[in-house]
């Protein structure tokens, strides 16, 4: 007999008649001599119902009250489906977030879960009940008892930490789409079913938009060890299987408030090459990588930054060994540069031996403002200066000078009380050999860049505490390599990504921190699509990126950022190209499958 965690998603439980079905699949789960706990959601766009009356009433109501007020979209289908599994014979009881005791912390509206006490339900459950609990939703303890709301994606997260706490053998998410696929089927309707992804392939999806699963879901999934399955609420197929690694032992008493950072990885059999003043134009990154591929050169981390005139920097990493092909490449290509009608300046090679490359790594670091600050500020605290900086939802990764490697790893590993440095990644390996596992697409981003900001320790880290401290997450985050003498002091562009909803908020600090640092002036893009591929098996297989690159390029699409981890390439391009980027990316990578996917309305 297994212990079951079901989480069915408000398309699932839209209207009576999908309630009565859902309730027909739980009773059947039932029947085959499993236990059952649910987690449900709100019925269909009830939640956008409620914003909505709220916000013909106030622009900006209490946070406290939205709480309060969306807290009863769940309350509603807890009831209904107790009801339905009654109607068909099969004992059920309702329990909301505060009956089940699921504990968070005292922050409306986005509130991290604490701890889950699991008695209640237990007693339900030795009874032969099914427990039907509202999700997205929980109490804090402080003081007096508060509603509180987990934000978007709460009811996902709500079932993956209930089956850590009740140690249940499974979660199954049920959505309208038959499991994890390559890519939005809405977009692309021959995007393919995956049976199995690992957990930091998955994170770096769901981070960059895919919605079948929400990043906190998948972090707790992942922390604590609980087998996930994604399947469809309109089928028997058998979905997809997220695996988790084996986890390292945790308490259950701060459940969402694990450490951001995992462990601090260093490398420091890395050399870079980096060309500068390039043409700004469709095709550049994909030469340059596709004659690198040639060479059987593997390639690490990859950096552009924003364009400034008619020219952009690229910028990568190779282990010591390959730098003798990859400058070869570089040199040979210069010239051809150099003639480009696009050039209007000397393309140039620069090349760097004793260089290092040390991160940070962590599920725990998704939405948590200030950990990529609080790296930068440790180094130059220690004295380090930063070359490089590439991210992704996962890591932050800085190329430092060789010399300076073990007292970065000391420093932060006492930051971040870490308490080893281990010499290879953590990244979970594909077994499927397959390279690039799912294309993603975030058209919900904007790119801010800071023109000459002085090359000195502590910049980049000043800049990040300053947006941290306005509750601001930074995506992209890229420093680009061409060095500009301002007044005398060399000086660098720092460019990133925000979410939409914070670009205004971000100008008004950056632009006031501008001004005291002496800065050169804050540029704001909001018309950019970010495109990424993601798959563990991209490790140690050359090419990968330079097929990416050809494929943008073939369809005259402009990079305008790259920026890379070991699992990810992501590229900026035009809002306008976003849907034709992506398209061109899952066919280049022939991730299609044989049937279209129909997604239910």
């Amino acid at each position: 007999m297994a212990l079951i965690v079901q989480k069915y998603g408000g398309t699932s439980v839209g209207s009576v008649e999908r309630i009565k079905s859902v309730a027909q699949r739980i009773a059947q789960t039932v029947k085959e001599g499993n236990t059952v706990v649910v987690v449900v959601s709100a019925m269909g766009k009830t939640t956008d119902g409620l914003v909505n009356l709220a916000k013909d009433i106030s622009p900006n109501p209490s946070r406290r009250e939205m709480d309060m007020l969306l807290s009863t979209g769940e309350q509603v289908t807890i009831a209904l489906l107790s009801i339905a599994l009654h109607k068909i014979g099969q004992p059920a009881t309702s329990l909301t977030g505060a009956q089940v005791g699921i504990v968070t912390e005292a922050e409306h509206t986005r509130a991290r879960i604490l701890e889950i006490k699991p008695d209640r339900i237990q007693r339900h459950l030795n009874d032969g009940e099914v427990v039907v609990v509202a999700g997205f939703q929980g109490i804090c303890v402080g003081g007096e008892l508060e509603i509180t709301t987990l934000g978007r994606g709460g009811s996902d997260t709500s079932a993956v930490a209930l089956a850590a706490a009740l140690k249940a053998d499974f979660c199954e998410i049920y959505t309208d789409v038959p499991g994890i696929l390559t890519t939005d089927p809405r977009i692309v309707p021959e995007a393919k079913l995956m049976e199995q992804i690992t957990c930091d392939e998955m994170l770096e999806l769901a981070s960059l938009g895919a919605k079948v699963l929400h990043p906190r879901a998948v972090e707790i999934a992942k922390n604590f060890g609980v087998p996930l399955v994604v399947r469809s609420s309109w089928s028997d197929h058998p979905g997809t299987k997220v695996v988790s690694p084996q986890p390292k032992p945790r308490s259950l008493q701060g459940l969402e408030l694990t450490k951001a950072v995992d462990a601090v990885e260093y490398d420091a059999d890395q050399a870079k090459v980096a060309l500068l003043r390039v043409p700004d134009c469709p095709g550049i990154a994909a030469r340059l990588f596709r004659e690198i591929a040639h060479q059987n050169v593997d390639v690490d981390l990859i950096i552009q930054s924003v364009h400034e005139g008619n020219s952009n920097d690229i910028a990568f990493t190779v282990v010591q060994k390959m730098l003798k092909g990859a400058e070869a490449v570089a040199e040979a290509i210069a010239p051809a540069l150099r003639s480009h009608p696009a050039n209007t300046e000397e393309a140039e090679v620069m090349v760097e031996k004793k260089v290092a490359k040390i991160s940070i790594a962590g599920a725990g670091m998704i939405g948590r403002p200030g950990i990529a600050a609080k790296m930068f500020k440790t180094l130059a605290d220690a004295g380090i200066n930063i070359e490089m900086i590439s991210t992704s939802e996962v890591k932050v990764s800085c190329v430092i000078d060789e010399s300076q490697g073990e007292k970065a790893i000391q420093a932060l590993c006492q930051a971040f009380d870490v308490e080893q440095s281990p010499a290879t990644s953590t990244i979970d390996v594909a077994k499927s050999g397959v390279p690039v596992r799912g294309v993603a697409l975030d058209t919900k981003q904007a790119q801010i860049a800071i023109r000459h900001v002085s090359d000195r320790p502590g910049m980049a880290a000043l800049i990040f505490n300053t947006l941290a401290e306005k509750n601001i997450s930074v995506d992209m985050i890229i420093q680009s390599q061409r060095c500009r003498i301002i007044n005398g002091l060399p000086t660098r562009d720092i460019a990133f990504t925000v979410a939409q909803n914070d670009v205004s908020a971000a100008q008004t600090v950056l632009e006031e921190l501008a001004i005291k640092l002496g800065t050169g002036e804050v540029l704001i893009n909001n018309n950019i699509s970010k495109i990424s591929i993601v798959g563990s098996g991209m490790v140690g297989q050359p090419g990968i990126a330079a097929r990416f690159f050809e494929a943008l390029a073939k369809e005259k699409i402009n990079i305008q950022m790259i920026a890379t981890s070991e699992i990810k390439i992501s590229c900026v391009v035009s809002i306008e190209e976003g849907i034709k980027a992506l398209k061109a990316a899952h066919a280049a990578f022939e991730l299609a499958g044989h049937e279209k996917i129909e997604v239910p309305a």
